[in-house]
């Protein structure tokens, strides 16, 4: 949950620079979220925070500008669902990475926890289990399609600009192949919270089953799920090369401009970081 807070804030702040030079203070306070740590285990979160800071920094934030460069330079002929796809593979490989990593740890915090604490932890994660079942499983099968056209509207409209109606057209036609995806996620999730809840009692040897059942997750996973899952990638990553395609002269220079702003940012950080370092 952590890591994926950190790749969000990395793509989707404006400030990138400014809310990554303070994360150490962002991610306690997104983790008492779940559950309420005491002093000495603040005091032991701040310390693990910095190895781990420092590896992403150093380690992390090259692939990242990488990753933005390649996607810069297919930007400069037809972009293809392939190439979508690839950008995406980067991306979902930098995930891995930072989940592997937020393990040592989320996992070390974890043995620090109390029985109370765990208990709170894994009732609040259920309590948003019920939360988004009731979000999402309401909602009418014209909700459901609405909703997956605007969140694609809006993810374009983030780097290109406002969308002309016949980028639209073809986002409300993607949003129309969408298989629905909801119930099979939340079904998963909740299965995923049952061999947590089981996990997280504790026993001997528990960190590593831990580690174990999270590598192993995407092999435990409904053929169903699986299906779902990557059809509706390939309908997105068509969609967005059409769109990309479609691009006007205007469009190009925003979608440029944000790309070379999220690199310098980067760049930034890892200048920072080597500077600090020495």
């Amino acid at each position: 949950m952590l890591a994926a807070m950190l790749l969000c804030l990395l793509a989707a702040c404006s400030s990138t620079t400014f809310v990554y030079n303070r994360l150490d203070s962002i991610l306690p306070w997104y983790l008492d979220d779940y559950v309420d740590l005491n002093n000495t285990q603040d005091r032991q979160l701040d310390e693990m925070l910095a190895p781990f800071l420092a590896w992403h920094r150093q380690q992390e934030l090259p692939r990242y500008v990488a990753l933005l460069e390649q996607v810069e330079a297919d930007l400069d002929g037809p972009v293809s669902a392939a190439e979508v796809a690839g950008i995406y593979a980067g991306i979902e490989d930098a995930w891995l990475r930072l989940q592997d990593k937020s393990l040592d740890w989320l996992l070390a915090l974890g043995a620090s926890l109390s029985d109370e604490q765990v208990q709170e932890f894994l009732e609040e994660l259920n309590e948003r289990q019920e939360e988004y079942e009731e979000e999402y499983l309401e909602r009418s099968e014209l909700e459901y399609r609405e909703d997956s056209y605007e969140s694609l509207v809006d993810s374009m409209q983030d780097y290109l600009g406002r969308l002309n109606d016949a980028q639209r057209e073809r986002l409300r036609a993607a949003s129309l192949e969408l298989r629905r995806s909801d119930s099979i996620w939340l079904q998963e999730r909740a299965a995923w919270l049952q061999r947590l809840d089981v996990l997280m009692q504790r026993q001997p040897g528990w960190q590593q089953r831990v580690r174990e059942a999270i590598a192993l997750r995407d092999e435990t996973v409904s053929e169903q799920y699986n299906a779902t899952y990557e059809h509706n990638l390939e309908v997105i990553f068509s969609a967005i090369a059409a769109v990309l395609d479609s691009r006007s002269e205007k469009q190009d220079r925003r979608l440029r401009a944000e790309l070379r702003d999220l690199r310098e940012d980067l760049q930034t950080l890892m200048e920072q970081g080597r500077a600090s370092a020495a």
